[in-house]
């Protein structure tokens, strides 16, 4: 089984100077389960389906499995969804020893967050954090694109979690 290491911050900096490519991103989750989640992507012209498990070790590791599937197909996947969908811009920004932060900018009722995962290879990989990195939140489900799908950005960006 494949896992992800993965840490979250939100962005408070410019980080656009340091982007070498980005991509649009569309999707939906068939299931939002507390144990697992079902989601259906578009990034750019290609289909995805992703399922992944309980985060465990603070948040930061949790099962991923993801497997590209036709495009059409994503398309009538995503007319199942549960809730609303996820729309953003992924920018990619390299760092040392091969490792990148995808910061996300999102769209539509989840306008105005910009957040950054950076995906580790072990759970006491270490890495500088750039200037333009802040708060993490790593473990706070509101953060979560498949929470962000049901409870969304616009509903509660003003409450200062």
């Amino acid at each position: 089984m494949a896992h992800e290491i993965e840490l979250k911050f939100l962005v408070k900096g410019d980080f656009r100077p340091f982007v070498t490519k980005k991509s649009e991103i569309t999707q939906a989750y068939l299931t939002t389960d507390l144990n697992r989640t079902v989601r259906i992507r578009i990034r750019d012209k290609k289909g995805y389906i992703n399922i992944k498990g309980t985060a465990k070790v603070s948040g930061i590791m949790r099962f991923e499995w993801e497997h590209e599937i036709p495009l059409e197909d994503a398309k009538e996947l995503m007319q199942l969804r549960k809730t609303g969908l996820v729309e953003k811009t992924r920018y990619i920004i390299p760092i040392e020893n091969g490792l990148e932060f995808e910061v996300d900018e999102f769209h539509g009722d989840n306008k105005d967050l910009l957040m950054a995962e950076i995906e580790l290879p072990a759970t006491d990989t270490s890495f500088e954090k750039p200037e333009w990195l802040g708060e993490e939140v790593t473990g706070n489900h509101a953060f979560y694109s498949a929470e962000l799908s049901q409870n969304p950005y616009c509903n509660w960006k003003d409450l200062n979690l």
